[in-house]
This record gives structure tokens, sequence and C-alpha cells, in this order.
């Protein structure tokens, strides 16, 4: 398990925990989009907290089910993850 999220785990998590699937590479062309614009919502993105919760044994950062853009989150999250996890 890499210490790190990257956009094709984040698009797997989507699809899984959203039911959204976006291609990484889509998702890596829109980085800076909205999750909104992307068919996330808040309780889509509560789930894929949830999900990195369930993988990590570890709470992630209390406003990442707040983040915007996937940018934003992966900023957010991957900056919080012990390194090594």
């Amino acid at each position: 398990m890499s210490d790190r999220i990257t956009v094709e785990e984040l698009a797997g998590l989507m699809k899984k925990a959203a039911g959204v699937t976006v291609a990484p590479e889509e998702l890596e062309q829109q980085r800076d989009s909205g999750f909104d614009g992307l068919g996330i919502d808040s309780l889509g993105l509560l789930g894929i907290v949830g999900e990195l919760e369930n993988r990590y044994g570890a709470p992630m950062p209390p406003d990442a089910e707040r983040c915007k853009t996937p940018r934003q989150f992966l900023d957010l999250v991957n900056g919080a993850l012990p390194a090594g996890a």
C-alpha cells in the first residue's frame, strides 16, 4: 500500500464509495474541477473518506469531506497520511 493516494486510487474510490465512474485520465485533467461537476456530492465524498479511514485505520482530516476539488482533496489527505502507511 502506498503512503500517497493517487488519482487512480481516487477514481476507484469514487466508483466504490459513490457509484460514480470517472476514468483516471479524465480525473487527472479535471483535478481543479469541482467534485459536483464530476457527479460527487457531499455524501459521496463522505463515503470516500470512510473508505480511506477503513483502509488506513486512521481518521482522515476533519475537513476532507468538505474539499471542493480532487486536487484539494488529494493534497489534504496525502499531507495527513503518515509516511509508510
